[in-house]
């Protein structure tokens, strides 16, 4: 028994299929190749100032700095992940005005993921993904995070395994997300197996 709930050790694996179809206009340009690049310690300063942006523009209800960029000697494509909770996700007219003038662009609508809508930067330099309150997929990014920050063996493990998706989906950057899969799901049962600490 790992101590979590069902909610957060069952993870949501997304086709391709579903992509296209929560897709909202056009595809980010930089999702039309994938960059590794060595950890930046100026990714914190980044998310620093999109975090205080998006706190004075919306009504927050939680804000994290998640993804590679949010790991500490992590390889990582140079785009800042920030989960952002709203009251409602789904009241797009709450918050998506506000993110429009400051110069984000809605470009996934995934209700079926537990109420996910993602917006990009005007640089596509930041994803926000955007949750309701109570949604899993918030404390998984988070459990992900700061198990590659304590553990340099799983941080390795997932650069490692970055860096060749990164060449061998070359091709097919569309691939590239959901080919990491394996050793995500790897690194979660080990810490699903610690339990909550």
């Amino acid at each position: 028994m790992s101590g979590y709930p069902p909610e957060i050790t069952e993870r949501f694996h997304g086709s391709p299929e579903q992509l296209e179809a929560g897709l909202v206009g056009e595809v980010p340009q930089r999702w039309q190749s994938i960059v590794v690049e060595e950890y930046d310690p100026a990714w914190a300063g980044r998310f620093d100032a999109a975090r205080s942006a998006l706190v004075e523009a919306v009504d927050v209800v939680d804000i994290e700095h998640v993804g590679s960029t949010a790991v500490p000697g992590l390889a990582a494509k140079p785009v800042i992940d920030i989960d952002l909770t709203v009251a409602d996700s789904a009241d797009e007219t709450s918050y998506v005005p506000a993110l429009l003038r400051l110069g984000y662009r809605l470009v996934l609508r995934e209700p079926w993921w537990h109420g996910h809508r993602m917006l990009v930067s005007a640089e596509e330099d930041v994803h926000l993904h955007v949750w309701p309150p109570g949604a899993p997929e918030p404390v998984r990014h988070r459990l992900f995070r700061d198990r590659l920050r304590t553990h340099p063996e799983d941080l390795e493990l997932y650069a490692q395994a970055k860096r060749r998706l990164a060449r061998d989906t070359v091709d097919r950057p569309g691939d590239y997300s959901l080919a990491k899969n394996d050793v995500i799901d790897a690194i979660f049962a080990k810490i699903f197996a610690a339990g909550p600490g």
